[in-house]
């Protein structure tokens, strides 16, 4: 779920597989402006539009953790939280 611009910001509980799916195809169209993680299963997405999503994934291992941390530096949107 991408929540818009002024919308309050809700956090989406997903799974693993969920949030991967929804984050490649943002970043493959670059819509995704910074994305930060805290360490506990929750990340932070801001779109490029200013709106902002957060997610806790509360299904994963942390190797699983470290594959979306790594997706994310890799499109250079990763920021420390």
């Amino acid at each position: 779920m991408l929540a818009h611009k002024g919308d309050p910001i809700q956090m989406n509980t997903c799974t693993f597989i969920d949030f991967m799916q929804a984050l490649k195809p943002w970043l493959k169209d670059d819509k995704i402006k910074q994305a930060s993680f805290d360490g506990n299963g929750k990340f932070t997405v801001v779109f490029v539009d200013g709106a902002k999503n957060l997610y806790h994934v509360d299904d994963c291992t942390s190797l699983q953790l470290e594959e979306a941390i790594e997706l994310l530096k890799k499109h250079g949107v990763l920021s420390s939280e």
